[in-house]
């Protein structure tokens, strides 16, 4: 076994490559994400829902997937193009407690006897572009871009709170937990040397966060 200080080996092109394909595969396909923590929801009794409720739960519960499925991408990217290691490191960590989230939101639209986004491919390919590009400008700007796609995050979280239905209460716990864990991505993104975005790139941002979420909504 490694001593902890010692340095990873350096991975070719070749094996970057391979292992951020797999990363995705394993993101995009059904059942094949593991979740350290397990679902805030798993020990709850399941309520009865009428059609159109649970169709509203589970469109809000693919939306938030498809967040769970954008997060996974962009922190590849950026972990790919991150100068500093530390950076890399605390991307790298930020993806795997994320992984927790995209494996609850599954379950749970399982339970719904609903479906992932047939869109989450696209997303995924944007998300890891814009990821990389953040990245390659500098990491200042990286954890920035975290810190302020977390805030779009945390507001759609907040808006679900709003719109789920009230007796839908694994869906609310999933999501109530998912917002306290996104809250403290963005301060730390912001804590470990962050910009903070102007007004304008974040409006920019809202709108195609919005795209993403009524798109995801019904596909």
């Amino acid at each position: 076994m490694a001593h902890p200080t010692q340095k990873r080996p350096t991975l070719s092109p070749f094996d970057k490559f391979i292992t951020l394909t797999d990363k995705a595969l394993r993101t995009l396909s059904k059942g094949n994400t593991q979740s350290e923590r397990a679902s805030p929801a798993s020990k709850m009794d399941a309520v009865d829902l009428d059609a159109e409720e649970r169709k509203h739960s589970a469109g809000l519960m693919r939306v938030n997937h498809s967040g769970e499925v954008c997060a996974q991408a962009l922190y590849q990217g950026q972990a790919l193009t991150a100068k500093l290691p530390k950076v890399r490191a605390e991307m790298e960590k930020a993806a795997e407690e994320e992984a927790d989230h995209l494996a609850w939101c599954e379950q749970r639209l399982n339970q719904l006897d609903s479906h992932t986004s047939a869109l989450n491919p696209l997303w995924y390919g944007l998300s890891f572009a814009l990821g990389a590009g953040a990245g390659l400008v500098s990491d200042r700007v990286s954890l920035g871009f975290v810190a302020a796609t977390e805030d779009q995050v945390c507001k759609h979280l907040r808006g679900h709170l709003d719109s789920l239905p009230p007796q839908d209460t694994q869906s609310r716990t999933i999501v109530e937990q998912m917002l306290i864990d996104e809250s403290h991505h963005a301060h730390a993104a912001l804590e470990a040397g962050g910009v903070r975005f102007p007004g304008p790139v974040k409006a920019m941002m809202s709108i195609v966060s919005n795209a993403m979420t009524v798109s995801s909504y019904r596909l």
